[in-house]
């Protein structure tokens, strides 16, 4: 008895999906906005009580001409910050025009616009040696790792913000012009000086501290009632691991005021180092000394 033989043609595609392991977590297609918490790929440091209330405006004096052109420079760019965002320094005084008043909105717009100029020096720092490091087939001796993390975490800034306000189309296209005229600015000079580049954000970073302690001064003077009971969105929370009781939007800006302080010393320390030879001294660990033998670098 004679059977027929019925040929299936299956697809590569089809054998692919049959055997393709089956997700984890199922997202659904039409949810854009919604995801699920994982953890960050920095893991930011627990800071205590003590340490963030600590944190002071400080300032390097400068040393040498390339400090004076990295500072003189911050202070260009902050004159030009202050008019685009509304800036005065005594903008929280009774006495104070009506018009150059610092309400929650407009601190809001100054620190996206900080936070959106904040996040490029380290990703084009980190960038460049890393391509540096390729070329020259050597170790970049820990310093990528610094300066990317330093970038993750001003963006984590910006995005912590934007859970409380949304630019408008004016700032997203300042922002657009800034980043673009930043970023290629500050990697030409990087190739030019980095130490001067290293410099001129321990200096912007500096600038960001006195930004941050004028708004926490502002928002304990009453000045920003529609902050007095704002909590942190969760985000920051989860981030920042920020304890129970200490939620809140001072909490937060205390935080990312002191994440502005660290990154002024990492810089500040690394602008006087040798950029070539140097390791650096943030992400290198050492064993403990041995009795037959002398300390040596485990990871750089």
């Amino acid at each position: 008895m004679a059977h027929s033989i019925t040929r299936i043609r299956v697809s590569q595609a089809q054998v692919l999906r049959a055997y393709a392991p089956k997700p984890v977590i199922s997202v659904p297609s039409r949810c854009h906005t919604t995801e699920a918490p994982r953890k960050a790929s920095w893991t930011h440091p627990i800071h205590t009580t003590e340490q963030i209330l600590a944190i002071k405006p400080s300032h390097r004096q400068t040393k040498n001409w390339q400090d004076g052109v990295a500072l003189g420079t911050v202070r260009f760019l902050r004159w030009g910050m202050d008019l685009v965002t509304g800036y005065r320094a005594n903008s929280g005084h009774k006495n104070t025009s009506l018009r150059s008043i610092m309400t929650e909105e407009k601190w809001i717009t100054r620190f996206i616009f900080l936070e959106s100029v904040a996040g490029v020096p380290g990703m084009v720092a980190g960038m460049l040696r890393h391509l540096k490091s390729i070329r020259a087939f050597r170790r970049d001796h820990g310093w990528i790792e610094t300066l990317l993390e330093e970038a993750y975490n001003e963006r984590m800034h910006l995005l912590t913000f934007l859970k409380l306000a949304q630019p408008g189309p004016m700032m997203r296209i300042m922002v657009l012009g800034a980043q673009w005229i930043f970023f290629g600015g500050f990697s030409f000079a990087y190739l030019v000086s980095p130490q001067i580049c290293h410099r001129f954000v321990g200096y912007l970073e500096e600038e960001a501290v006195i930004t941050y302690t004028k708004a926490i001064n502002d928002l304990d003077n009453g000045y920003l009632p529609g902050w007095e009971k704002l909590q942190a969105p969760s985000m920051a929370v989860r981030y920042w691991q920020m304890p129970e009781g200490q939620r809140c939007m001072r909490s937060l800006l205390l935080y990312i005021r002191a994440d502005e302080a660290n990154h002024a010393d990492v810089n500040h320390t690394l602008g006087n180092l040798n950029q070539n030879t140097d390791p650096n001294p943030f992400a290198a660990r050492f064993k403990l000394k041995d009795p037959g033998g002398s300390a040596s670098v485990v990871r750089n």
